[in-house]
């Protein structure tokens, strides 16, 4: 095996295409950038919508390389659950009296959690949980049962949705 070059892709899934900082680096290796895209984007399909990491090792002498693709960030996913592009409030939706983007279910909430615990540091699923409600609360609009998730850490510290941790 001869020396090693890894490149780090934040691609959109399916959607995956050769950009200004992807493509002279690919070229350099005299890889076939079209072959790399379309197998990045059959990989990739079922996180459409979705901001995915991707891996591509290659080896700069055989030419051969590797895919390997991670699991989209959690705000990507909880706007996916959401069905939304931006969690973002416009002004104009604010003085229409618009206060959020989005409520999730808190089984949608577990859900991601189960997606996302192999990469998280969580060492239970409850810590997982409460992770992905952090990253729901630093997303401006988004609820969860009608309320911040800030409000939400205090009830499932209390044990209040235990059950759905099976």
């Amino acid at each position: 095996m001869g020396r090693q070059e890894t490149l780090d892709l934040l691609v959109d899934g399916g959607k995956a295409a050769p950009g200004p900082t992807t493509a002279p680096k690919l070229s350099m290796y005299k890889l076939n950038i079209g072959q790399i895209f379309k197998e990045i984007n059959d990989k990739t399909k079922d996180y459409a919508g979705m901001s995915v990491p991707v891996k591509l090792k290659i080896d700069t002498e055989t030419k051969s390389y590797e895919i390997s693709v991670g699991t989209p960030p959690v705000s990507s996913v909880i706007k996916k659950e959401l069905g939304i592009e931006l969690a973002k409030i416009t002004d104009e939706e604010k003085a229409k009296g618009k206060t959020s983007v989005g409520d999730l279910k808190f089984e949608q909430i577990v859900k991601i959690a189960k997606i996302k615990k192999d990469s998280m540091l969580a060492k239970d699923l409850k810590t997982a949980v409460k992770q992905v409600v952090g990253t729901a609360n630093s997303m401006t609009g988004v609820m969860i049962e009608g309320k911040r998730p800030k409000e939400l850490i205090k009830d499932i510290d209390e044990g209040k949705f235990d059950t759905l941790f099976k």
